[in-house]
């Protein structure tokens, strides 16, 4: 569904994660492990394992209700990925792509 790119720009990861792109700049500022490439003019670029850790984030504090030191706390204990947050990410892959495919009809 999803193509397999290097980087993705922030409203692209916004998209795909389903937030907007200042969440993701907040994001940014809340988990040390959340450092998205930036080129010379500051313009960020997130690979797939940002993406993949942006996905844990929003199902932590979005689907799980962790706040944000308990989302920290949890990626600190669990450095791998939750099954369940594979599912959701599953998920707002396919609801992407059918918001995508609605556009075009």
């Amino acid at each position: 569904m999803q193509d397999q790119k290097l980087y993705y720009s922030i409203s692209e990861a916004a998209a795909l994660v389903g937030v907007a792109p200042s969440v993701l700049r907040f994001w940014e500022n809340e988990f040390d492990a959340l450092k998205p490439v930036r080129n010379r003019r500051g313009t960020r670029s997130y690979t797939a394992r940002d993406l993949e850790l942006l996905h844990r984030i929003h199902y932590l504090t979005r689907q799980c209700g962790y706040t944000l030191e308990g989302a920290r706390e949890q990626l600190r204990q669990q450095p791998e990925a939750d099954p369940r947050a594979d599912v959701a990410t599953r998920l707002m892959e396919v609801r992407q792509f059918l918001v995508d495919l609605k556009g075009m009809l």
